[in-house]
């Protein structure tokens, strides 16, 4: 059991059991973006931009405590739903609006870092490296095994419908609290200040 906490700790709970997840470090503007919308990018991002991100099925995190502090952001009417912990602005994780593509990217800033390695492995994938920040950029490794397991968790929650013990999402598929969405200036003006 790996426990989950935001940054003040009035949200909290942990990730149960044991199951296929990816461990990566996401350098893509949407996620420099996410962070620097919270406040949070000196706490969330390294030194080149890059979140450390573990995804797994979405039933497997349960919240204990401090549920009615969950809130969303969608960086466009399209994009991924961004969680986090409107108590303190700690990024919590990303995922899908389908309710039927059951992962999501917990970020590093909710978990235990020490004991990352040994609850989700030692291989990190590099990803996205173009939005890299600095010169040399990162290099990209680990791609194809990120998507077979990316693949294998969202099949693995369609089988039988397990999707539907998502704690982010309601019996009839809509999100448990409603995202608000970032018009395109918003958007670019955040993207400008990284």
């Amino acid at each position: 059991m790996h426990k989950i906490q935001c940054q003040c700790g009035a949200l909290s709970g942990h990730v149960r059991g044991a199951g296929t997840c990816s461990r990566v470090v996401c350098y893509c503007a949407d996620c420099q973006a996410f962070a620097k919308f919270l406040g949070r990018a000196g706490d969330v991002l390294d030194a080149q931009g890059g979140t450390e991100i573990v995804q797994l099925a979405q039933p497997r995190v349960v919240f204990s405590q401090g549920k009615e502090h969950l809130a969303a952001v969608r960086l466009s009417d399209q994009g991924m739903i961004r969680w986090y912990a409107a108590c303190c602005n700690t990024p919590l994780g990303n995922t899908l609006p389908d309710p039927k593509v059951s992962f999501i990217g917990l970020i590093h800033s909710v978990l235990n870092r020490a004991k990352m390695a040994e609850d989700f492995g030692k291989n990190i994938a590099i990803v996205n490296v173009d939005s890299a920040i600095g010169e040399p950029k990162p290099k990209q490794k680990g791609l194809p095994g990120m998507i077979v397991r990316f693949l294998w968790i969202i099949l693995s929650m369609r089988i039988g419908g397990k999707y539907r013990n998502s704690p982010l999402f309601t019996e009839s598929g809509e999100p448990v609290v409603s995202p608000v969405i970032l018009s395109g200036e918003e958007l670019n003006n955040l993207k400008n200040t990284l």
